[in-house]
């Protein structure tokens, strides 16, 4: 059985009426769809609550869920048009601070396991490039960033993505391309920098 099939089961008996099945369908998804929010909002006291109201949104819709998409996809769409009415509310309020708390590496922590000389050089050279990353990631307009973090961090396929940013698969080749540039970028000189050194 695939994980879609493992989804449907679960869809099929919450349209019947087995709020259980919900709960599984939250705890299965809840990290993917924290994950995601917290690319898309600054806030990260504000990002449980969006989530929350991403899975409300799905629950009171999912009598109208006919399957033609994966679930996850389907949900992944609620969440980003979620946080994307959340963001346009935060708009029209005045900002308190703009000042970001994120976990050094929270996405690319493999990065710090690139290296087998683990010297407090390569180890900074390591943090540069993740503040690096995750920064470049932040300062991407918003649908180059949903559109590489669905792709690179949540593992979508093209066809995925295209289907929860609601948009041709051209499109989102086209926005993955400008995303990894930007990025790129952003590392060239860190990259250049680091390689210059002698440890």
């Amino acid at each position: 059985m695939t994980e879609r099939d493992v989804d449907a089961e679960l869809v099929a008996r919450v349209q019947k009426g087995d709020k259980r099945a919900f709960d599984l369908l939250v705890i299965k998804y809840q990290r993917k769809i924290m994950r995601l929010l917290s690319r898309m909002i600054r806030d990260p006291g504000e990002i449980e609550d969006v989530a929350q109201e991403a899975f409300i949104k799905a629950y009171r819709a999912l009598p109208q869920f006919r399957g033609e998409s994966a679930f996850y996809t389907w949900l992944y769409r609620i969440a980003v048009n979620t946080a994307r009415n959340w963001q346009a509310a935060q708009a029209r309020r005045p900002s308190v601070s703009d000042t970001v708390e994120t976990e050094d590496g929270e996405t690319f922590s493999q990065i710090d396991n690139l290296s087998d000389i683990s010297t407090p050089e390569s180890q900074l050279a390591s943090r540069q490039i993740v503040e690096t990353v995750n920064a470049a990631i932040q300062a991407l307009p918003e649908e180059l960033r949903t559109a590489i973090v669905l792709r690179e961090i949540e593992g979508m396929s093209y066809e995925d993505i295209a289907q929860t940013m609601d948009c041709p698969i051209g499109t989102v080749r086209s926005r993955i391309f400008r995303a990894r540039e930007a990025i790129a970028t952003q590392l060239r000189p860190v990259l250049d920098s680091n390689a210059d050194r002698r440890w």
